[in-house]
């Protein structure tokens, strides 16, 4: 039987950063992933002759720093390096654009208000600051709070606290009392049109279960705009699975191995201790560590087993809030549907976003939903929300359709020419995130970013720093701290953590 230093369990962009500091190492490491094709959420997928897209997310890009340490370029990752511009759809055509060239955004938001289009400057240079913050909060370990606490862990968070005072005292107080405001509080302090308003606003409750007016979510608006880089998604050329692609590269590059077709069934535990998995054709392999990059929730309850574990823990992790209501539309068209490149967002006013969400609180799917569209060439990709994993009155047999006439009625609205150019469809509902793509309940970060469940709560309180009450049993996806959205960040923090 073969034995590795690291087996990691999923082949998401986190796994596979996780994989290639650890094989660069010098580590012996093996990647099972149970797909065909290597991503998680991070792929781009071919459904039908010239209908390929990018399946969950529209865009993104790793840390610069892992892209450089891993050398992913010459594994053939390229960012556009133009910036494409996010538009806020308006009933009268007149459009909020914030374009990439600020006097252009600010040309934009005059049309709605002078007072806004003065502050559009300060405000970018303050997200900036927060930026900082985040990248500097994800690239730190959490220390075991309240239980369990080490020094060495500790000094991560002092050195983010110090970063964070360096900032100077209005941005840090800004920052520190942004984390608990809600979106709406958050943009209220630099805005006054409810349009500019709602355009920011909706980057608080992308991918969330929550809404405009939701504690928390102005924490969860610098982190989005932080992964973003901006408003408006980072394209990839040739879609975002290249970023997926160029790190199965990257791993092989430095000797790791990459199965997939091999889907891990239970993780093999001796005296508290993991010593390897069990595939679920029965193939036990074994292995010194090993690195889960699934979902907490699916890890512990599913792959470990609450029989081996205190059952105080096995409480916490069957209360991790999950609640995915995201779905995906994508149409291919004959070109002319008639949207512009860039990232167009449906979030005219506050109200409406926060009437969005209600849908998802009473779990059906929202009549006028929060959409954001992209286009890649022929094909329009539309993120929708809210849709309710879990549904009252029905269930996701059948409310697909729903949801894809939804979409595009809602948004043939603003583009007459939709309908009459759409050739295909594929629509992906929460059910479909949990079974193709292994979201437990839908969710796209492995656990909701909520107050109670990030930094040093994530993905629960006592366990932030990748760790597990299993010895030589890790995590590295998106329900841990540094997780959610695309940035790598977890499955480079990991490896500080393995012994």
């Amino acid at each position: 039987m073969k034995t590795y230093d690291t087996i990691i369990i999923g082949a998401g962009h986190n796994g596979l950063v996780a994989a290639a500091y650890l094989a660069k190492q010098g580590k012996k490491v093996l990647v099972l992933e149970r797909r065909e094709i290597v991503g998680g959420q991070v792929v781009t997928e071919s459904f039908g002759d010239g209908f390929t897209v990018d399946s969950l997310y529209a865009g993104g890009s790793l840390r610069p720093d892992i892209v450089k340490h891993l050398n992913l370029a010459s594994h053939g990752l390229v960012v556009d390096s133009v910036r494409k511009p996010f538009i806020s759809l308006q009933a009268d055509s007149n459009h909020l654009v914030f374009d990439a060239d600020p006097t252009e955004t600010i040309a934009s938001i005059k049309r709605f208000s002078e007072k806004d289009a003065a502050n559009w400057i300060p405000f970018l240079n303050f997200m900036k600051k927060a930026t900082q913050f985040i990248e500097s909060s994800n690239a730190a370990i959490m220390p075991r709070l309240p239980k369990n606490f080490s020094m060495s862990e500790g000094m991560d968070l002092a050195k983010l606290g110090l970063n964070v005072r360096m900032m100077g005292g209005k941005d840090m107080m800004r920052i520190v009392r942004g984390i608990p405001m809600t979106a709406d509080e958050f943009v209220d302090e630099w805005f006054e049109s409810d349009v500019v308003k709602a355009a920011i606003a909706s980057l608080g409750i992308h991918g969330l279960t929550l809404g405009v007016y939701g504690a928390g979510t102005g924490y969860t608006l610098m982190h989005n705009w932080a992964n973003r880089g901006g408003l408006s998604h980072v394209s990839v050329q040739g879609g975002i699975g290249k970023i997926s692609e160029s790190l199965a590269s990257a791993v092989k590059s430095f000797g790791g191995e990459i199965r997939t077709n091999a889907e891990v069934k239970q993780v093999v535990i001796k005296d508290m201790r993991a010593t390897g998995v069990v595939l679920s054709i029965g193939e036990e392999i074994s292995a010194s560590n090993v690195i889960s990059a699934a979902d907490p929730k699916h890890t512990f309850l599913s792959l470990v087993g609450a029989m081996e574990l205190p059952p105080e823990f096995v409480w916490n992790v069957q209360s991790i809030k999950m609640r995915g209501s995201v779905a995906k539309v994508h149409l291919l068209t004959d070109g002319k549907h008639g949207i512009p490149a860039g990232t167009v967002a449906l979030a005219p006013s506050i109200k409406y976003l926060e009437k969005a969400y209600d849908a998802a609180k009473y779990h059906s799917i929202s009549e006028k939903p929060y959409l954001e569209v992209t286009t890649s060439g022929k094909v329009v990709s539309i993120h929708f929300q809210f849709a309710a994993y879990k549904l009252n009155e029905s269930s996701w047999n059948v409310e697909g359709l729903k949801v894809e006439k939804l979409a595009i009625d809602t948004l043939a609205e603003y583009f007459p020419n939709l309908k009459a150019s759409i050739k295909n469809t594929k629509t992906l509902t929460p059910q479909d995130f949990e079974t193709i793509y292994g979201l437990t309940e839908g969710d796209l970060n492995h656990g909701q970013i909520m107050l109670d469940q990030f930094m040093f709560m994530r993905p629960i309180p006592g366990w932030s720093n990748h760790k597990t009450p299993i010895d030589n049993l890790y995590l590295c996806g998106s329900g841990v701290h540094g997780g959610g959205g695309i940035s790598g960040a977890s499955g480079r923090n990991v490896v500080k953590m393995v012994k």
